[in-house]
């Protein structure tokens, strides 16, 4: 803004540009900074992968989300903030886009404040630090309402054209956008002023051109047995009332935080009875924000409770920024008429300030994946997300078994989980990576996916004959779903040999590679000679035993094909002692069906822990168990408390 237009502010709005320019600058240069440092997530992976393979659509999204972070990797190299870089410019443009959305309709002072808010709505002053869907879902949503907005006020041909071009882009973003456009529909057939635009070319053009964006997944959906559709409508929610579902309004209340979330509310309230005394502004942002929030609401004890949906609200409350600063000077007013004028404005103040409370939390949440191996020696193991951490670990290790077992650059390389084997295509792109998921595919809404880009199980047994380095990460699977695993991974080749495993961030990460020689065509045995996981247990201590002088810790440990080597005893992942099978166990025998273990039937074990050789406290006891083919397991995690004397 030139110097003389600031000068012209008046003094509340000149303070209000210099917080919103300071909370951009300083947002903008944590996104950065965060982009830089944290890998990418599981999600931003796909996205990227998905681009490698470019179509109109994939099995759960249009190709927006993909073409961003796959041009963002192209034009500025493989690395994470590449991926997000064009994600990050949207997201950082958010204000912007909320002043341009305020100030036709408000003051120049509510418009910057309305863009300030932007910062003390958490998920808003997030977005772009992620390649995610929501960022573009956002930033065509506000563009598509501050389109409609002008066009519905000033009839011009230009804006309806606008309205719908940014109406494509945004359903060829993400199935949820169908909100926004359902939104303006009821707008539009419940606002009797607009009615003549129905007679109108303009709103039938903008119609058209919208309907261009359903392509890309209606065409996908038509070829593949409506697959996208099934899972975003069918398969994805349990369509069962859940109890929990009802805790919605409380756990954004959280994320949003509990102040702001009641502004946000009170102001849909206030552009509701607006809108009913006549004023049509209100209506189309009451219509915009009550759909967004009131479809999320009313469906979430029917709908998803077991992934992150903690976000999908977030159209609805992005618009109501807009007219945010108009209820705050309705509370100052209340609160004036009950306390001093000093006192209101201090309390109106606490509002805004929480959010940004919240903003900060969210960043260290988020950011704390950045810097795991350096908070895990203040707060311990088992605290911090490892989402987006250890993947350049990872790649390098699978380097060094390249050099090491003399594999070539373009090795076969098979991962457990879909996201293992997309970080691995990113990080060694000649490599040819492939994945077995069943579970989290599925669960994605991904696996018809990787059948169509045959990375899946069926492509891999095209390659008959074939080695591969196949790799599992441990930390995400319980005992039953390593079993799972192996067991398909042992039918599909002829041998699979343990080569070794790698550990990171105390055992919160943990992955461990096999070389698989000889890829079936058909499913075979699994056979004797299969590396599976061994099962454990600690009988004694109990969970939040208090323990002192010598302690025994004694439990079972089976590994059908390959027996147990050692047992280790650890204490806040750091090993303690250990000890061997050495107790005869028939009780373990015949339940667990051991009597393929080698060991059998001494299966039970005991180590006898001296804590006075540790300090009075809390600590995690764990077995880490090496089975016959060298993997070690951890597991059997109990919580005690020493007190010596």
């Amino acid at each position: 803004m030139p110097t003389q237009r600031i000068e012209a502010l008046n003094q509340p709005a000149q303070r209000a540009l210099i917080i919103l320019v300071s909370l951009a600058l300083l947002t903008t240069a944590i996104k950065i900074f965060l982009a830089t440092r944290l890998e990418l997530y599981s999600d931003e992976i796909f996205y990227w992968q998905s681009w490698q393979f470019p179509a109109f659509a994939y099995s759960d999204l249009p190709f927006m989300a993909a073409l961003l972070a796959g041009t963002g990797a192209e034009l500025l190299g493989h690395h994470a903030i590449a991926v997000r870089a064009i994600f990050l410019v949207m997201g950082c443009s958010v204000p912007m886009l909320v002043y341009w959305l305020a100030r036709p309709l408000t003051s120049q002072q509510q418009a910057l404040t309305s863009a300030v808010l932007t910062f003390c709505l958490p998920m808003a002053a997030f977005l772009g630090l992620l390649a995610v869907p929501d960022v573009p879902l956002i930033f065509w949503g506000l563009l598509f309402i501050g389109s409609l907005e002008r066009a519905t006020r000033k009839g011009q041909w230009r804006w309806w054209l606008f309205a719908g071009l940014t109406a494509a882009l945004g359903l060829s973003t993400h199935y949820r956008f169908s909100l926004y456009v359902l939104a303006a529909l009821i707008f539009m057939l419940l606002s009797r002023s607009h009615w003549h635009y129905w007679r109108s070319g303009r709103l039938w053009l903008a119609g058209v051109i919208a309907a261009t964006g359903l392509y890309p997944a209606l065409s996908f959906n038509l070829v593949h047995d409506l697959s996208g559709l099934d899972y975003h409508l069918l398969s994805r929610h349990p369509w069962q009332f859940q109890i929990e579902g009802l805790l919605h309004p409380f756990i954004q209340a959280t994320i949003v935080t509990p102040l702001m979330y009641a502004l946000l509310w009170f102001t849909l309230w206030q552009l509701l009875q607006k809108a009913r005394a006549g004023d049509t502004r209100a209506g189309l942002f009451a219509a915009f924000a009550a759909t967004n929030l009131g479809v999320y609401l009313l469906l979430a004890p029917w709908s998803d409770t077991t992934r992150t949906t903690l976000h999908w609200p977030l159209s609805g409350y992005v618009p109501l920024l807009v007219f945010a600063p108009l209820a705050l000077s309705s509370v100052k007013t209340w609160l004036n008429a009950r306390w001093q004028p000093q006192r209101g404005r201090r309390l109106v103040r606490v509002i805004p300030l929480t959010g940004l409370v919240g903003t900060l939390l969210l960043f260290i949440g988020i950011g704390s994946q950045g810097f795991n191996q350096q908070l895990q020696a203040l707060i311990g193991t088992g605290v911090l997300s490892n989402k987006m951490a250890g993947w350049q670990p990872l790649a390098e290790h699978v380097g060094t078994l390249q050099r090491t077992q003399g594999l070539p650059s373009d090795t076969l390389i098979v991962s457990d989980n879909y996201y293992t084997s997309a970080q691995i295509a990113f990080a060694l792109p000649a490599a040819r990576a492939f994945t077995i998921d069943q579970d989290k595919t599925i669960r994605d809404g991904r696996y018809a996916q990787y059948a169509i880009w045959q990375k899946d199980e069926a492509g891999l047994r095209q390659l008959e004959g074939d080695q591969a380095l196949f790799i599992t990460e441990d930390s995400t699977l319980d005992i039953n779903e390593k079993l799972a695993v192996m067991d398909r991974a042992c039918s599909l080749f002829e041998e699979l040999t343990l080569l070794n495993q790698l550990f990171l961030y105390q055992g919160d990460k943990i992955f461990s590679f096999y070389l698989g020689r000889n890829i079936q065509a058909g499913a075979g045995d699994s056979g004797t000679d299969c590396p599976k996981p061994s099962h454990l247990w600690l009988d004694q201590p109990e969970d939040d035993a208090v323990i002192s002088g010598q302690q025994a810790v004694s439990g079972w440990a089976t590994n059908t094909n390959m027996g147990v080597g050692s047992i280790r005893i650890l204490l806040n992942g750091n090993v303690v002692g250990e000890t061997q099978r050495s107790i005869a166990r028939n009780d373990v025998v015949d339940i667990r069906g051991a009597h393929d273990d080698p060991g059998a039937p001494n299966l039970g074990f005991e180590f006898v822990l001296d804590t006075s050789q540790f300090a009075n406290g809390r600590y995690q006891l764990a077995l880490e168990v090496v089975s016959g083919a060298g993997e070690r397991q951890r597991g059997a995690l109990r919580q005690i408390t020493i007190t010596n004397p």
